[in-house]
Protein backbone atom coordinates (compact mmCIF):
# COMPACT_ATOMS: atom_id res chain seq x y z
CA UNK A 1 0.00 0.00 0.00
CA UNK A 2 1.83 2.99 -1.12
CA UNK A 3 2.34 5.86 1.71
CA UNK A 4 -0.03 8.96 1.44
CA UNK A 5 0.23 12.01 3.80
CA UNK A 6 -2.06 15.28 3.43
CA UNK A 7 1.57 16.95 4.89
CA UNK A 8 3.93 18.25 1.78
CA UNK A 9 6.99 18.23 1.65
CA UNK A 10 10.05 20.68 2.56
CA UNK A 11 10.15 22.00 -1.02
CA UNK A 12 6.30 22.37 -1.53
CA UNK A 13 6.95 25.86 -0.33
CA UNK A 14 9.38 28.41 -1.03
CA UNK A 15 11.30 29.41 1.65
CA UNK A 16 13.91 32.45 2.55
CA UNK A 17 16.94 31.97 4.88
CA UNK A 18 17.19 30.95 8.33
CA UNK A 19 13.47 31.26 9.92
CA UNK A 20 11.56 30.63 6.40
CA UNK A 21 9.53 27.87 7.96
CA UNK A 22 8.22 29.73 11.22
CA UNK A 23 5.44 31.65 11.08
CA UNK A 24 6.61 35.52 10.07
CA UNK A 25 8.65 37.26 13.25
CA UNK A 26 7.07 40.48 14.81
CA UNK A 27 8.96 43.45 14.61
CA UNK A 28 9.62 43.23 18.13
CA UNK A 29 11.23 39.53 17.50
CA UNK A 30 13.38 41.14 14.52
CA UNK A 31 14.74 43.50 16.58
CA UNK A 32 16.03 41.07 18.94
CA UNK A 33 17.36 39.15 16.09
CA UNK A 34 19.92 42.08 15.02
CA UNK A 35 20.45 43.06 18.79
CA UNK A 36 21.78 39.61 18.78
CA UNK A 37 24.20 40.45 15.61
CA UNK A 38 25.76 43.22 17.59
CA UNK A 39 25.90 41.82 20.80
CA UNK A 40 28.13 39.00 18.59
CA UNK A 41 30.10 41.35 17.43
CA UNK A 42 29.41 40.19 13.87
CA UNK A 43 28.90 43.03 11.37
CA UNK A 44 25.36 43.88 9.51
CA UNK A 45 25.01 43.44 6.23
CA UNK A 46 21.69 44.25 4.21
CA UNK A 47 21.12 43.14 0.89
CA UNK A 48 18.12 43.15 -1.34
CA UNK A 49 16.96 41.08 -4.53
CA UNK A 50 13.85 40.84 -6.91
CA UNK A 51 11.50 38.12 -6.05
CA UNK A 52 12.43 36.35 -9.33
CA UNK A 53 16.28 36.47 -8.56
CA UNK A 54 15.98 35.38 -4.66
CA UNK A 55 17.14 31.79 -5.53
CA UNK A 56 20.51 32.87 -6.70
CA UNK A 57 23.81 33.00 -5.06
CA UNK A 58 24.48 36.71 -4.92
CA UNK A 59 21.97 39.55 -3.59
CA UNK A 60 23.19 42.96 -3.82
CA UNK A 61 24.37 45.32 -1.26
CA UNK A 62 22.04 48.00 0.33
CA UNK A 63 25.30 49.91 1.98
CA UNK A 64 28.84 48.54 2.58
CA UNK A 65 28.49 46.38 5.54
CA UNK A 66 28.09 47.94 8.98
CA UNK A 67 31.55 46.92 10.57
CA UNK A 68 31.56 47.51 13.81
CA UNK A 69 28.34 49.34 14.22
CA UNK A 70 26.82 48.81 17.61
CA UNK A 71 23.09 51.02 16.86
CA UNK A 72 20.52 49.17 16.84
CA UNK A 73 18.28 51.77 15.42
CA UNK A 74 20.81 52.53 13.01
CA UNK A 75 20.65 49.36 11.90
CA UNK A 76 17.17 49.07 11.49
CA UNK A 77 16.22 52.83 9.89
CA UNK A 78 18.44 51.44 6.80
CA UNK A 79 16.75 48.48 6.47
CA UNK A 80 13.55 50.31 6.16
CA UNK A 81 15.18 52.76 4.18
CA UNK A 82 15.91 49.49 1.59
CA UNK A 83 12.86 48.50 1.68
CA UNK A 84 11.27 51.94 0.66
CA UNK A 85 13.92 52.32 -1.95
CA UNK A 86 13.11 48.79 -3.43
CA UNK A 87 9.53 48.13 -1.59
CA UNK A 88 9.22 44.91 -4.24
CA UNK A 89 12.15 43.23 -3.32
CA UNK A 90 12.81 40.83 -0.77
CA UNK A 91 14.79 42.37 1.63
CA UNK A 92 17.42 40.50 4.41
CA UNK A 93 20.16 41.08 7.00
CA UNK A 94 23.00 39.10 7.54
CA UNK A 95 25.07 39.39 10.28
CA UNK A 96 28.73 38.36 9.19
CA UNK A 97 31.35 37.05 11.44
CA UNK A 98 34.56 38.84 10.69
CA UNK A 99 36.62 35.81 13.00
CA UNK A 100 35.39 32.95 11.00
CA UNK A 101 35.18 34.76 7.70
CA UNK A 102 31.06 33.35 7.26
CA UNK A 103 27.49 34.34 7.87
CA UNK A 104 26.61 34.15 11.46
CA UNK A 105 23.00 34.35 10.70
CA UNK A 106 20.97 35.76 7.49
CA UNK A 107 16.95 36.13 7.74
CA UNK A 108 14.56 38.12 5.25
CA UNK A 109 12.98 41.13 7.09
CA UNK A 110 10.96 41.99 4.40
CA UNK A 111 9.53 39.87 1.86
CA UNK A 112 9.22 41.27 -2.01
CA UNK A 113 5.90 41.16 -4.13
Amino acid sequence: MPFQSSVGDYQTVATLETFGFLPPMTQEEIYDQIAYIIAQGWSPVIEHVHPSGSMQTYWSYWKLPFFGEKDLNLVVSELEACHRAYPDHHVRIIGYDAYTQSQGTAFAVFQGR
